[in-house]
């Protein structure tokens, strides 16, 4: 298969992904594009290599047809031989493994992300098209903020489990899948889940307060051990939780579902949240006031937290509420979740 994109320049790299180099381009018709180049690696045999390459190149023509504002466009795919070129939009804002990264996101951040994907992944399912790799990394946001999946049709049903592991992914995959069964739409719902439930807690928090996720999903019931940041609703735990159902039958069923739950979710207060090993910081911004929430977390069993509220210029701190002392984690749990409803 030839490309659809003439005179294709490459400026400069722009990151390295499981399935190879990702690069900036420029193009005649499309201006800057996004060029992926998937190359033959050392271990793959060359009859490894024909199957592997024959099976990107069949699915170029299920991703040429993916043409919709949530998802990535591919504009072409070459052969050159010991390597594949993906030529696709670009999109200037980057992925969410970044944000991710750099600490939890708000509601309202976190509830236009889920739209804008949960549109797009409906319209590959539209087409029969599952993406079998949601996650931060993939989803990426153009110049005007629109959240876009990427990087669909790459992951195969045989080599997901090796691949998810190998890409620290492994939690992404459906608790069914672990225990034989195929990929589906609802296994592409578990990983947007899990993804959401990312974005909301930031990585310090997923990786500090939990018991490696990946590790444990195949054992079932994953979704009962993840811990939550306290500031996020119930609302919001109730539908990621059925996102995350063990059981195929309990989750939602379809992308429309859990469109329709999402939109019912509220996005304000929009807490902004800072995560460190011991502290975890709340602040609420307002025209003359600011709220803070500050949790120590002195150890596993001791912890304490005070909440204020202080003037953006001159004037007098005011204590809210606090913890009656150093207390334990299921009673911080409870103080700081009731906080955070009032």
């Amino acid at each position: 298969m030839s490309s659809v994109v003439p005179a294709l320049q490459i400026i400069r790299r722009l990151g390295n992904g499981h399935f190879g180099e990702v690069f900036l381009g420029k193009c005649g018709v499309h201006g800057d594009v996004a060029v992926k180049v998937l190359s033959r690696k050392p271990e793959h045999d060359d009859a490894t290599w024909v199957v592997t390459k024959e099976g990107f190149l069949a699915e170029a023509k299920h991703l040429s047809t993916a043409s919709h504002r949530n998802v990535v466009q591919v504009y072409g795919i070459e052969d050159l031989g010991t390597s594949i070129r993906f030529t696709m939009a670009y999109c200037s804002g980057g992925s969410l493994q970044t944000p991710y990264e750099q600490g939890p996101m708000t509601l309202s951040r976190v509830h236009k992300v889920a739209t804008d994907v949960l549109i797009g992944l409906g319209a590959l399912h539209g087409k029969s098209m599952l993406h079998r790799d949601i996650k931060p990394g993939n989803i990426l946001l153009d110049q005007a903020g629109l959240a876009k999946l990427g990087d669909f049709g790459l992951v195969t049903d045989d080599l997901l489990l090796g691949y998810g592991s190998a890409a620290g992914y492994r939690d992404h995959i459906a608790f069914e899948v672990w225990q034989g069964a195929n990929t589906s739409v609802k296994t592409d719902i578990w990983a947007l889940g899990m993804t959401l439930f990312r974005l909301l807690h930031g990585e310090a928090w997923y990786v500090l307060q939990n018991e490696a996720p990946g590790d444990i999903v195949h054992e079932g019931g994953l979704v009962d051990r993840l811990r939550w940041l306290p500031h996020v609703p119930k609302t919001w735990r109730r539908v990621i939780r059925k996102m995350l159902a063990d059981d195929p039958s309990a989750r939602y069923a379809t992308t429309g579902e859990v469109l329709n739950a999402i939109s019912a979710l509220p996005t304000q207060p929009s807490w902004e949240t800072t995560v460190t090993p011991d502290l975890v910081r709340w602040e609420l911004p307002a025209p003359k006031r600011t709220k803070v929430v500050e949790w120590k977390l002195h150890s596993e069993r001791r912890h304490e937290w005070k909440a204020w509220s202080q003037p953006l210029g001159a004037g007098r701190v005011m204590t809210l509420k606090q913890s009656p002392g150093v207390i334990g984690r299921k009673q911080v749990d409870r103080e700081l979740e009731s906080y955070f409803s009032e």
